[in-house]
């Protein structure tokens, strides 16, 4: 085969050169670019600025929106600072789920509890890279459903039935692969509460029992 087959004639212009980019791009990819990116632009400064409100003192602008900004930070973008507190948690907490379902011949079964903590702790041992999720959205929704619910599990406030709905959600999404298809009517979840005990030199002592807080059958 000719070697110059392919090569343009003498005297004949070369081809133009590709632009790199969007700018290479047809006149209707370049707009559809332009405007994902402005939404892409938007939405983060939206984002960061509701941030900012809620963390940042009160003041006139935080407090007048303050049921929108609470809305879009709530649960998944909230704030928490517990790393600095002087008095870091002296408890382990263990947040457990069960479901009642019903079986292909009809009878309602009740699944064991299902020690959801612990699932996610064996998930990110000895892990290089340990998944955010597992370690802190079981933890922060607990934390957010005791801290908008009093001891005897009744709300406290509007983000009351938020916490339930979030809560329930995540322990749903975790017994489904368990149950495959079957119908699932009720769930169930509770906390496992322990102390962790004293070090050996020292003369306190503690109460290392596991306490239980069971919460009512959420209906789906």
């Amino acid at each position: 085969m000719d070697s110059n087959e392919h090569e343009p004639a003498e005297g004949a212009a070369p081809p133009p050169p590709r632009t790199p980019g969007i700018a290479g791009l047809s006149a209707p990819f370049r707009v559809m670019a332009a405007l994902a990116l402005g939404a892409i632009a938007v939405a983060a400064c939206l984002h960061l600025a509701l941030v900012f409100l809620h963390v940042a003192p009160g003041n006139t602008l935080s407090k007048q929106h303050a049921k929108t900004i609470d809305a879009w930070v709530y649960p998944e973008f909230e704030q928490n600072w517990k790393l600095f507190a002087p008095n870091p948690l002296q408890q382990n907490i263990a947040v457990e789920a069960r479901a009642e379902f019903r079986a292909a011949g009809g009878e309602v079964v009740t699944t064991p509890w299902h020690d959801l903590s612990a699932e996610d702790g064996e998930a990110i041992r000895h892990s290089l890279l340990p998944s955010h999720t597992r370690q802190n959205e079981l933890r922060r929704a607990w934390d957010f459903f005791t801290g908008s619910h009093d001891d005897d599990n009744h709300p406290t406030g509007e983000r009351g039935k938020l916490s339930e709905e979030y809560l329930r959600r995540i322990a749903l999404n975790r017994l489904l692969p368990d149950l495959r298809d079957a119908a699932v009517l009720r769930i169930q979840v509770r906390s496992a509460t322990t102390a962790v005990p004293a070090p050996k030199w020292s003369t306190e002592t503690t109460d290392t029992q596991t306490y239980y807080r069971e919460l009512p059958w959420w209906t789906l």
